[in-house]
Formats: structure tokens, sequence, C-alpha cells
């Protein structure tokens, strides 16, 4: 009797718990909905226009597409430096941070819906055919950047050593678009450079975040200080 007794309470023990973690994630979730309430309003135009291209448009477009495309185009509204990532794009990440690939040698960015240079890297196809800060790529080869995400300019602008591509870039100042003929090469990219500007006083720079740029900036570091205090 006894051991029915304690069976049963140990059951009862059980489904308590399970009732008091239900209740539980359950306030979690709505405390969660309490601060982010979701847009209900904007979901539903979303969900209509989604509706529509999939029965109006001039032509099928699959599910995927549409919403890669969505994600993308809410994070590229929010500033220049954000973007979404998809697989695809994230190897296209993890190659430029191994400091070694074939290409231009081009920091970029998207502004007003084209390519817009940041700064070519120094000793590179770039940096040897004039291209400055602040110029507008307008057009890869024969293609229009319009409508581009950044991450599919850089697939098209990187590529085998030796192989040659077509820039039109829109310059300030210049009175038209004018284009210039680059050779892709291999582009080595030191993410920490350094002098010593005068006794006691270093200078160094990250141009960017690689898998080594940490190690490298101590090496850096350690050099000046082998020349005196800093």
């Amino acid at each position: 009797m006894m051991t029915r007794i304690r069976q049963a309470s140990l059951v009862l023990v059980g489904v308590l718990a399970g009732v008091l973690l239900s209740l539980n994630f359950s306030a979690v979730a709505q405390r969660e909905a309490a601060r982010f309430p979701l847009p209900v309003d904007e979901l539903r135009a979303f969900a209509e226009v989604f509706g529509a291209i999939k029965s109006s448009y001039v032509e099928p477009v699959e599910d995927k597409k549409l919403i890669t495309e969505a994600i993308s185009g809410m994070l590229t509204g929010l500033d220049p430096h954000s973007a979404y990532l998809d697989q695809d794009a994230f190897r296209e990440l993890q190659v430029g941070t191994q400091g070694q690939f074939g290409g231009l040698g081009i920091e970029v960015g998207m502004e007003e819906g084209f390519v817009k240079v940041v700064s070519p890297i120094e000793d590179t196809p770039a940096f040897r055919a004039g291209l400055k800060p602040g110029d507008f790529i307008i057009k890869i080869d024969d293609t229009s950047v319009k409508g581009m995400t950044l991450n599919d300019a850089v697939k098209r602008m990187r590529g085998k050593p030796k192989t040659t591509i077509r820039l039109t870039i829109l310059r300030k100042g210049e009175p038209k678009p004018f284009e210039v003929t680059l050779t892709r090469d291999i582009i080595r990219v030191q993410s920490v450079k350094s002098k010593l500007i005068e006794p006691g006083y270093g200078w160094v720079r990250v141009s960017q975040f690689q898998e080594h740029t940490g190690e490298n900036l101590v090496k850096h570091v350690e050099g000046l200080y082998k020349n005196g205090p800093l």
C-alpha cells in the first residue's frame, strides 16, 4: 500500500513539475511577446504581397528566393554595413578572412544601389588602376550592378588570377562614367602594418580582421618595442 502511495506521489510530483515548467515557458514567451510584439498588420501585408507574387508574377518564383531576398532587403535597408549571408556568401566571407584570394584587391560597400569603393588595397590591380575611395562601380563587364547584392558583386569581381574584368566607374568631378580594365591577381592582404614614427612613438594600422590578425598584431607591437620603450 505504501509503495502505491509513494508511486502515486512521484507521478503527481512529475505532473506538477511538468505543469510548472509549461507555465514558466508560457510566461517567458508572453513576456518576450510583450517586449517585442509582432507587427501583425505589416506581416499580413507581407503575406499578401508574397501570395500576389506567387499567383500573378509573369514567371514562377521559388519560395526560398522570395524569402531570402526579403531578409536581405530587411538588413540592407538598415545601413550600408548590414547584410544577410546565406551559405554561399558565408563561404565567400571565410575566403576573404583567410588573407589570400584571387581578385582585384578592393574593399567595397553598398550605397544607393551601387558598389562603392571604400579603399583599394596597396599594390593590387585596383590600386595600380587608380581606383579611389568614393568611386562607384556601376557596371561589371556588361552587367549593371543596380539590383545586385554586395555579395553577388564581390563574386563577379573575384576569379582566377590572370583573367581580365572591365569595371565602369562613376567618379565625383568626372563629367561621365569611364571604364577600366583590370587583370585579377592573387591578393595577399596584410591586415596589420606598423612603423616607428619617432623614438617612443609607434604607429599600428589594422586594415581588416582575418584569421591571424590577432597574432600578427602582437608581433608588430613586439617589433616596435624592440626599438625601445614606447
